[in-house]
């Protein structure tokens, strides 16, 4: 299923969090903080967005920015263009 954002939204796939074990200390998933790093899926209709970001792009996001849903068991966020906080270089 292909989804295109309207206006200034991209969607992003939220990459995961590695995994850190610290000894015998179990984290709950409820306890884990949510991954601010994703990779852009689809770009909005906003021409000045399109000259800001692609798809492939690596992007910081604020921490409760967008709206989650799944799809086929993947995670997604529809983000605003003012959520997007930067473009990771590599």
């Amino acid at each position: 299923m292909k989804i295109q954002p309207l206006e200034d939204r991209v969607l992003i796939r939220p990459m995961e969090e590695k995994e850190k074990k610290l000894g015998s200390i179990i984290i709950p998933e409820t306890a884990k903080e949510k991954p601010q790093v994703g990779v852009i899926e689809a770009v909005g209709t906003d021409e000045e967005l399109k000259k800001i970001v692609k798809v492939g792009d690596k992007i910081i996001y604020g921490k409760y920015s967008g709206t989650e849903f799944e799809i086929d068991g993947v995670n997604y966020l529809i983000i605003p263009k003012a959520d997007l906080l930067g473009v990771l270089k590599d």
